[in-house]
């Protein structure tokens, strides 16, 4: 006699009723908790993908802070690298 999938999908069933029936409530629990976070999240995710009224609807304002300048002697290396003086070996 051979065991086909379906033998080894009772013999499962039978085993988690027998031996894990004290703790199937808990983990029925738990897994209809993570079912309902997982579609809380997909929903969100859904929601954050279409543009709302008051974020995107017009250009970004911004400003550069700490800036050198570009006739600064600090802003200059003289041999014509982006390295910070002190980064170079």
């Amino acid at each position: 006699m051979r065991l086909e999938g379906w033998h080894l999908i009772i013999i499962i069933v039978l085993a988690l009723v027998l031996f894990a029936a004290p703790k199937l409530p808990g983990m029925a629990r738990s897994l209809g908790q993570s079912m309902r976070i997982f579609k809380s999240e997909v929903r969100e995710m859904k929601k954050d993908g279409t543009p709302d009224a008051n974020e995107g609807s017009g250009p970004v304002e911004g400003r550069v802070i700490n800036h050198p300048r570009a006739g600064s002697p600090e802003s200059r290396t003289g041999d014509g690298t982006d390295v910070p003086p002190s980064a170079r070996a």
